[in-house]
């Protein structure tokens, strides 16, 4: 894998910089300081927290897609071996109440989520029974002494024919199975449409998928009965959201409730909602006065952990006769599945599909139209792009049909549609800002270190030879570090716009950060001590990073979004300069100079034209330890709190070129070449962008070629295994070669913007544009991910069928 970077753009000094000349973290490829534990067998999982007194929990989930509960049997089971309980949800009604996902969306309809299915199940997978034990084996056992009774209600599993009139409603009472619908219009569109030299359209479907995270969801509710307080300890990416909700749900002062997300092996979105299983093990373990813990395996996590896109989308795009976009209308249907998720809602994933659409490209006039509806099936969820994939296989589809239509070459249509350097910022056709990025110069970096040109020429004289090869091309835009004024317009009962650093100097003279944010395998404890020490002037071993515990700051949500280099990152950049100018200020006391005179470099603050010094341990023994050395009017408190708000975030881009061959026997695709040019501003650390970039493409393989969650006519899951669900391994992922382009992000503390979800935004739709690329001389076009074999087949052979016909 090559990473080389291109571009440079050197950040300007800031009046935290001033005069500093010890070494500089930010921007250098620092090992990352999580590793040594986490790959040597020593990290510390949910699984891993000492639960040796903990009763085990097992659950007795719905067989059926939709069904009216008529009784449940569970004499057999409560007198197994080790049973301590089994509960209904009628045994809980009391203790914890549903979770509502709340919006200001109009015609939105929010579904309560039960802890335990109240009566009726809406999907399979669905807790019905939570049986508590000594053991996990012995409440798994305890599973086959319950029996439920159902009466089968009628399903609609096609959310195209779910919104038809006549059609069951899954949930009672409702108007119908829209649970949010959501409409963006500007400009003249059906005059634009009207006057269009060409129109290009198409009916595209992105599969449903899972995060399929390395490690399961797992929580353990530890409780002290004394004291009336628990502890949480929860595979979670949003350990914040967690306690807040369970506060409220459980009725609990939130001082007694603490929630730590340890080390998360992995999350990818599927662990950023409150799931019924966390409000089981909490209520269980209050009622009970013992800790409970929940291990959940892998057809667990296939059948309940949140899934992702679903969505079939008609779009057409207008173009004038020199290649310009016109305008561009789509009609959206996202399957949500059976619940509006909390806390996001049903819209985290359907609304964005139309909000990001028109992408970077200059668009005059849209209409978008959404309906997320409900089917009996796994909820959907935050998945790793949140939408952009999806928005971009379409936009990027539409792209190249339209340069084939005109006879243009796929990366000159671009360049001419990209909004220019001069136009920013540049406000969408939904109202979505982008600042400052380089949607060119991505394009044109791509292009470079792909060999563009070169590897066109090749592609005639392999096509000359019989194969089938292709290349494909795929822009995108996303905003990062979301503020408080995008996060809080769908009225959602959480503030996503923010995060807190608590900072301090200890009286040994170690500095010790805790964030909101939570690490589910993205270096935090590396990149955000690199931000810290360059702003202190410390050494990176003198910092202690401490996420992932809503204990340890006054507010936190956790880490999703591509929002922690941004503004976990600028919190901390508060926090370090406050609490920099007050040991300064201490300092310069006890040195006998002005704090002007002081600059700190490796955890020293020294003179700078003379010989006094003094390290962060002495300075900490001085104010701490030796009492009457620092007089109580230049004493200063080193603990500091900061919040940092970016109140609409920052643009993050970039272009993915790729080259394909398809075997004509097998019709497997083989990835051979790929290029990402992208723009995440100033970059923290070159070696944890790559890594995050590259893992992010492997998701995205997995998502063009090979991962889709199956359902049958009937809401029976058909793909509860790994033998079923197909994941990318080493063979699929190809080598990757990265561009940086390092354009400071003009809007945010530092210059950085977030970049984690890229890789997976681009991939699919580049990807998508290659193999149809490859089989251009079959008329075939790709409107459907993943595209597997047996879809290839199908395509070609219907083409050889339609030609046979003319």
């Amino acid at each position: 894998m090559n990473d080389r970077d291109t571009q440079v753009a050197q950040p300007q000094d800031t009046e935290a910089d001033c005069g500093r000349e010890g070494q500089k973290f930010v921007g250098k490829p620092v090992r990352r300081v999580e590793d040594a534990r986490l790959l040597t067998g020593l990290g510390r999982y949910v699984d891993d927290v000492p639960a040796g007194h903990a009763l085990q929990m097992a659950l007795v989930r719905s067989d059926q897609p939709h069904a009216r509960i008529v009784d449940i049997h569970t004499a057999v089971a409560k007198t197994m071996p080790g049973v301590v309980g089994v509960y209904v949800w009628s045994d809980l009604a009391h203790l914890v109440k549903p979770a509502i996902a709340t919006s200001r969306m109009s015609g939105y309809q929010p579904t309560p989520i039960h802890a335990l299915a109240n009566g009726v199940v809406h999907f399979v997978g669905e807790p019905v029974v939570a049986i508590v034990a000594r053991s996990r084996y012995e409440a798994e056992d305890a599973v086959d002494g319950i029996e439920i009774i159902y009466d089968p209600l009628p399903v609609a599993t096609n959310p195209e024919a779910a919104v038809e009139p006549g059609a069951p409603i899954l949930h009672e009472g409702f108007e119908s199975n829209v649970l949010v619908e959501r409409a963006f219009v500007r400009g003249e569109v059906d005059a634009a449409f009207a006057n269009a030299a060409l129109v290009v359209s198409g009916k595209f479907r992105f599969h449903r998928k899972t995060s399929a995270a390395m490690e399961p969801r797992c929580y353990f509710a530890d409780i002290d009965p004394g004291r009336d307080s628990l502890t949480l300890y929860t595979s979670s990416q949003v350990p914040g959201i967690v306690r807040d909700a369970l506060a409220d749900l459980l009725n609990m002062p939130g001082n007694q409730l603490t929630v730590i997300a340890p080390d998360v092996g992995g999350g990818f979105g599927g662990k950023t909602s409150v799931y019924q299983e966390e409000m089981l093990v909490c209520t269980l373990a209050r009622k009970l006065g013992r800790a409970v813990k929940w291990t959940g395996d892998r057809l667990e996590d296939l059948l309940s952990t949140s899934q992702a896109f679903d969505e079939r989308v008609a779009a057409d795009l207008a173009l004038d006769e020199e290649g310009r976009i016109v305008g561009l209308r789509a009609n959206v249907i996202g399957d949500v599945g059976a619940y509006s998720i909390y806390p996001w809602t049903a819209g985290i994933e359907p609304v964005q599909v139309i909000s990001f659409l028109p992408g970077p490209y200059q668009v005059p006039a849209y209409h978008g139209h959404v309906r997320g509806v409900t089917t009996p099936k796994s909820p959907t969820g935050p998945y790793r792009g949140v939408g952009r994939p999806t928005s971009t296989f379409v936009m990027e589809r539409l792209m190249d049909m339209a340069a084939g239509r005109l006879g243009m070459d796929p990366a000159d249509i671009r360049q001419r549609n990209l909004v220019q350097p001069d136009q920013f910022p540049y406000k969408t056709a939904v109202g979505i800002v982008w600042d400052q990025s380089a949607f060119t110069e991505g394009l044109h970096a791509a292009k470079e270190r792909f060999g563009y040109t070169q590897a066109r020429v090749e592609q005639e004289q392999a096509r000359a030879e019989g194969r089938w090869i292709g290349i494909g091309i795929a822009c995108y835009a996303e905003l990062s570090g979301i503020g408080s004024r995008i996060s809080a317009s769908p009225g959602m009962p959480i503030n996503t716009g923010t995060d807190t650093c608590v900072i301090q100097l200890d009286s040994t003279g170690a500095i010790r950060a805790s964030f909101g944010c939570a690490s589910h395998g993205q270096g935090h404890e590396t990149t955000l001590a690199q931000v810290l020490a360059d702003e202190l002037g410390a050494r990176l071993e003198d910092l202690r990073v401490v996420t992932g515990n809503s204990a340890a700051v006054p507010h936190s949500t956790g880490s999703y979004a591509s929002r922690t280099a941004v503004i976990s990152s600028g919190a901390g950049i508060l926090a370090a300069r406050e609490l920099r100018q007050r040991m300064q200020r201490v300092a310069a006391f006890l040195l006998s100079v002005t704090v002007d005179d002081l600059e700190i470099v490796d955890s020293n603050i020294r003179v700078r034209l003379g010989d006094g010094k003094l390290s962060f341990g002495e300075l900490a023994r001085a104010l701490y330890s030796q009492m009457g050395r620092v007089p109580p009017d230049v004493r200063e408190e080193m603990c500091v709190s900061r919040v940092y708000d970016p109140v609409v975030g920052t643009t993050s881009s970039a272009t993915h070129l790729v080259q394909v061959e398809v075997d004509p026997q097998t019709y497997a695709v083989h990835i051979q070449k790929y290029v990402i040019a992208e723009d995440c501003g100033r970059i923290i650390n070159p070696l944890i962008v790559t890594g995050q970039t590259r893992g992010a493409l492997a998701q995205g393989v997995g998502a063009a070629l090979l991962e889709e969650v199956v359902y049958d006519a009937d809401g029976q899951l058909l793909t509860a295994s790994l033998v079923d669900y197909l994941l990318p391994s080493a063979p699929e992922v190809p080598a990757l070669d990265m561009v940086h382009l390092k354009a400071e992000a003009p809007n945010t503390l530092g210059g950085f913007r977030g970049m984690g979800e890229g890789g997976t935004i681009g991939s699919p739709a580049a990807i998508a544009n290659a193999v149809a690329d490859a089989l251009s001389s079959f008329g075939v076009e790709i409107s459907e991910l993943p595209v597997t074999p047996e879809r290839l087949f199908r395509l070609i052979h219907q083409s050889k069928l339609d030609s046979t016909e003319e």
